[in-house]
């Protein structure tokens, strides 16, 4: 298993779900998500008890799910109410049902056994928040979801991978300060650059004309959820002594990085602002140019999943201090799938 389970993992964007049926495979598990005319989201296994068929491929009656190849028809519970040419439902036709929440506008799915707690999923509250204004979109990607752990804790890629729209040499030349919470399982890598070169993204969504202070912090809480809190002030704004950043522009860039199989990973992004809530140009700007960047990282991670499929068993990779973060994660989420 390379998955870690008993987890919570994204599935969905909230409007996602919805009455047409949305099949989605995640850590190999094939499920189907729909949402019942209470509103509540459901989520099942996208598989007929009878012969296999997904169930995704069939339809609804009401709040049942009807097999498009025989007729079985399932409660949102998982239970079997109708199969054909008999009336006796046979006890075991039942198929799995996972649990669902629906928290900062994602639809979260519990895969694996035990205690799905709702109270250990990860927060980003920014997402559904007042005073915040929110960009996002998913992009399959064709690479297994470590190399994208891998790519979001070690920014210095974006010197070099996304120059003229996030990169800028600064970002690779500074070093960074990693630190591990093992209690609650999260990695935290900071980097501070003072009187820099404002990239486009920033200079054409603040205004900010000249060179910057910036401030990246990221906050990844395997398996599924990465914060970065991205910070940008005109330079020599920098924090008060007692924290206060009030000065400054903030972007909280997340990403919901969801396995779907071994090789294969859904990339939820998502860009929240603090600042030019009513400009529709600074938004129309944002989702294209981040998705342009996030479309990048795409292409050169399905570029090295292919590379990875040709390599012998046992290739030994370098790692310098830029990767710090990267090998607590890579870590971290061992663990969590050892013991899962």
């Amino acid at each position: 298993m390379v998955f870690p389970r008993n987890q919570w993992y994204v599935a969905a964007y909230g409007e996602e779900v919805g009455e047409e049926l949305l099949a989605r495979t995640i850590c190999g598990e094939p499920i189907v998500f729909y949402r019942t005319g209470a509103g509540d989201a459901v989520a099942l296994a996208d598989r007929c008890v009878h012969r296999r068929f997904p169930l995704s491929e069939g339809h609804r009656d009401g709040d049942r799910l009807v097999c498009g190849y025989h007729g079985f028809t399932y409660e949102p519970d998982g239970r079997c109410v109708a199969v054909p040419a008999q009336t006796r439902i046979p006890r075991t036709a039942r198929v799995p049902v996972y649990p669902v929440v629906e928290q900062d506008s994602l639809v979260w799915v519990w895969i694996g056994d035990g205690d799905a707690d709702p109270a250990a999923i990860p927060r980003a509250p920014w997402l559904d928040a007042e005073g915040w204004v929110v960009v996002r979109g998913m992009e399959p990607l064709e690479a297994r979801y470590e190399l994208l752990v891998d790519n979001l804790m070690d920014l210095s890629h974006e010197t070099y991978l996304h120059g003229g729209y996030i990169g800028t040499p600064e970002v690779a030349e500074t070093p960074i300060t990693t630190s591990v919470d093992e209690e609650a399982g999260v990695v935290r890598v900071s980097r501070r650059m003072k009187d820099v070169e404002c990239p486009p993204f920033y200079a054409n969504s603040t205004g900010i004309k000249g060179r910057i202070d910036r401030w990246q912090d990221i906050e990844y809480q395997p398996p599924c959820l990465y914060l970065l809190h991205s910070r940008i002030a005109p330079a020599g704004l920098e924090p008060a002594p007692d924290g206060d950043d009030s000065a400054a522009f903030h972007a909280e860039i997340v990403y919901g990085i969801t396995p779907s199989t071994e090789t294969t990973t859904f990339d939820f992004w998502m860009v929240a602002r603090d600042f030019a809530l009513d400009d529709p140009e600074v938004t129309t700007y944002l989702a294209e140019s981040n998705r342009t960047v996030v479309m990048q990282d795409v292409v050169a991670l399905n570029l090295l999943e292919k590379v990875i499929a040709t390599e012998p068993e046992g290739y030994q990779e370098l790692s310098i201090n830029i990767d710090t973060g990267g090998l607590a994660a890579r870590r971290l989420l061992q663990r969590m799938t050892d013991e899962s």
